[in-house]
C-alpha cells in the first residue's frame, strides 16, 4: 500500500510581543486558530521568547486555583540572588494582573501596570526580576499558570502591601479583602525597600 503525502501550507503561529510603559514588562499575544472544534495556539516557544522578549530560561512552572471571585494574591517578589521573572497566563477564568516596578534607580520605580488576562484572549504577561507581582480574580474558580526563572526560595520570599497608598493600585471593584492570605494582610510598604 502506498500512502501519498499531501502538501499543505505551514501555519504561522507567530506570537506578538507588545512592550508596556514599564521597561522590560511585555504583553504577549498568541495567534489563536479557532474552528467549530475549539482553538489551538502556541503558548510558549523558547527560541521565540529569547529572540523577542528576553534571553532567559525558565526552571519551574507554577499553578494556582482561586475559588472565589475577587481573590487578591500579592504583591510578591523574591530577593536576589533568587529573583524571579514570571510569565503569567490564565488557563481558566480571568484576572487583573499587576506588576509594580521595584528596581532601585528605575525611572518608573513604584509605578504599576494592570492588564486583563483571561481564557478568551490567551494573553500572557512577562514580568522580569525586579518587579512585584499580584493579581485579582475576576471570576470564580480561576486557574493561573506561570513560568518562573528561579525556583521558590522561602529565605528570599518578600512582598509589598496590596493597598500601599504610595503605589495606589486600582484593584477591581470585586476585590474581597476576606480572600487575602495572612501573609498578604501584613506585607510592608514600598518605602520599606529604600
Amino acid at each position: 500500500m502506498t500512502i501519498e503525502l499531501l502538501s499543505t501550507p505551514l501555519m504561522d503561529f507567530q506570537m506578538i510581543a507588545e512592550p508596556t510603559f514599564l521597561d522590560d514588562v511585555v504583553l504577549i499575544k498568541p495567534k489563536v486558530i479557532e474552528d467549530e472544534r475549539g482553538y489551538f495556539c502556541e503558548s510558549f516557544k523558547d527560541t521565540w521568547f529569547r529572540e523577542n522578549v528576553c534571553d532567559i530560561g525558565f526552571v519551574q512552572d507554577n499553578q494556582s486555583l482561586s475559588r472565589a471571585k475577587g481573590t487578591v494574591r500579592g504583591l510578591h517578589y523574591q530577593l536576589a540572588p533568587a529573583g524571579q521573572g514570571k510569565l503569567v497566563r490564565v488557563l481558566k477564568g480571568a484576572i487583573f494582573d499587576v506588576a509594580v516596578d521595584i528596581r532601585k534607580g528605575s525611572k518608573t520605580w513604584g509605578q504599576w501596570i494592570g492588564l486583563l488576562l483571561n481564557d478568551e484572549n490567551h494573553y500572557q504577561l512577562w514580568i522580569p526580576e525586579g518587579f512585584a507581582h499580584g493579581f485579582c480574580t475576576l471570576s470564580p474558580d480561576t486557574l493561573v499558570s506561570y513560568k518562573v526563572t528561579h525556583i521558590y526560595s522561602s529565605a528570599h520570599d518578600r512582598g509589598i502591601a496590596y493597598n500601599d497608598p504610595a503605589i495606589n493600585v486600582a484593584w477591581p471593584d470585586c476585590f474581597d479583602p476576606q480572600t487575602l492570605s495572612p501573609k498578604d494582610q501584613i506585607q510592608p510598604s514600598l518605602q520599606s525597600l529604600l
